[in-house]
Formats: structure tokens, C-alpha cells, sequence
């Protein structure tokens, strides 16, 4: 068995953690992977990998907050991650220290005996013609090249290819249930249980806009952008693409979700932790 360890970069208390959980792994006989960055904070450069080959991990072990959970995942593929929480709101990483132990001696258990406890949040991606986006675990936002006053994008906004909203607006947000507490949430829009399969269409700051709607996790989102000055697309707030327009952005489901091991989180008392 392969267990990877990726713990949050220039972090003296992740990097501990991470040595303790090398040592749990070590105990029970099997192979530990560090990412490149752990590896050097541990000083164990024999155990590096690069960080996109821990897909070939049988479980990841994330050790900060969500931001490094999301890092883990847009580099390792379908495996199995395990979120521990150094204090942040922490909506994927369930985690505590003081439970990191015991809980990674646990899943390594599970996963010896074929019962490992597996939940799946879906990713988006962008499409437009022979081009496609970064899979995004959060959100695909499709706007100008600029906000503000004499920025954004004149669009319209289908679903299933029904039309739903358009006119003009800074973008067009399409989040994931766990990217609702993120950028979507900072639009004012709504907060999504992670047990509800829906993804949120939620217009930003439209001149004449729709109420933010939950439509289905395999519904089709079409942003149709007019304008000559075409469209700004980011995945997650990093990968950003620009198109030339006019042009129409689909946002849908894609392979693989995001699988995540441990406990599950109190998405309740996460909540707690955004006031």
C-alpha cells in the first residue's frame, strides 16, 4: 500500500504533523510517499514524489486546511484523500490533530480489508469549441476581462438549453456544492449542503439579474458572451483562459470527482467557523 502525505507549504506545525503520520505509516508496514515540498521540510528527500504522481497513491493524507485538501486534489486524480484540519473552517478536511493518528491508522485498516468509506463531491469543467478548462472543485467563473464600470460581459445564460437570465454583468459563476462557501458565497449566493447534488448558477452583479437557482449536478450551463472582447474563464480562481468572442462556454460535470476517505465533516460547525 502507497500512502501519500502533502502537508501545507512553510507550515512548521503541518510539517510535525506530517512527520508523525510518515511514522504511523512506517509502523504499520507500509510505503509512505511525501510530496516534493514535505519531503524537504522532513528532510527526506528518499521518500519525494512529484505531487501529480500521488494518483497512483492508494490514499492521500492532506495536512492543513481546505486550500491544500483542493491542492492534493487537482494533482491526484480519483485516489482517496483524507483532510486534516490545523484549525481553519475546514469544510473538507474533518480531521483534528490531536485525531490524525489514530484516524490515518484507521482508513489503512479499512483499506486492507476492502471497506474503505469513500464520499464523492463533483468537479466542473469549461468547455468552448476544441478547448477545455482545468477541472474545478470549487467553481468556473466566465466574465470580462475586467469588473466594474465598464467592464464585464453582455451574456446569456441557458440550462439544459433553456434560457434562464442574461443581459450584462460582471460573469457568470457556475460552483459546486463545495464551492458554494467559497467565491459563490462572496456573491451572495446560496450556501449548499454537500449531501445535495446541484450545482449553483449564481449571475455577478448583473445589471438586470435572476435570484442565484441550484439546478441538477448533471444539468448543462451555457454562457453565450456577444461581444467582440470574448470572455475571461478561471477554474478555482487559478487557471485562467482567454477567449475570443463572441463565443458560448458550456460548464458541466466531469470525471473524475473528488474522493474523499476519514470521517466526514460537520458541515454545521464549519458554518460556524465563516462568522
Amino acid at each position: 500500500m502507497e500512502v501519500g502525505i502533502v502537508a501545507r507549504k512553510g507550515s512548521e506545525r503541518a510539517a510535525s504533523l506530517a512527520a508523525t503520520l510518515r511514522d504511523v505509516v512506517a509502523d504499520a508496514g507500509e510505503r509512505v510517499w511525501l510530496d516534493e515540498e514535505t519531503a524537504a521540510a522532513l528532510d527526506a528527500g528518499d521518500d519525494a514524489r512529484p505531487v501529480d504522481a500521488f494518483g497512483d497513491c492508494d490514499i492521500v493524507v492532506a495536512v492543513g486546511g481546505d486550500g491544500t485538501f483542493l491542492f492534493v486534489a487537482r494533482n491526484a486524480g480519483d485516489t482517496p484523500i483524507v483532510g486534516v484540519n490545523l484549525g481553519e473552517v475546514g469544510f473538507l478536511n474533518a480531521v483534528s490533530p490531536a485525531d490524525a493518528a489514530t484516524a490515518l491508522r484507521a482508513e489503512i485498516r479499512a483499506f486492507r480489508d476492502g471497506g474503505l468509506d469513500v464520499r464523492e463531491a463533483p468537479r466542473l469543467a469549461a468547455s468552448a469549441g476544441d478547448w477545455t478548462s482545468t477541472p474545478a472543485a470549487n467553481e468556473v467563473v466566465v466574465q470580462g476581462e475586467r469588473r466594474g464600470p465598464g467592464g464585464g460581459i453582455d451574456y446569456e445564460v441557458r440550462v439544459d438549453g433553456s434560457r434562464y437570465a442574461g443581459g450584462h454583468a460582471d460573469g457568470v459563476l457556475v460552483a459546486t456544492p463545495t464551492g458554494s462557501t467559497a467565491y459563490n458565497l462572496s456573491e451572495r449566493g446560496p450556501l449548499v449542503h454537500p449531501e445535495v447534488d446541484g450545482l449553483v448558477v449564481n449571475e455577478m452583479v448583473a445589471d438586470e439579474g435572476m435570484p442565484p437557482l441550484v439546478v441538477d449536478t448533471d444539468a448543462t450551463v451555457t454562457v453565450s458572451v456577444t461581444g467582440d472582447a470574448g470572455a475571461t474563464v478561471v477554474s478555482d480562481g487559478r487557471d485562467t483562459a482567454e477567449l475570443d468572442g463572441p463565443v458560448e462556454v458550456t460548464v458541466e460535470r466531469t470525471a473524475p470527482p473528488i474522493r474523499i476517505a476519514g470521517p466526514p465533516s460537520d458541515f454545521f460547525e464549519a458554518l460556524g467557523k465563516l462568522s
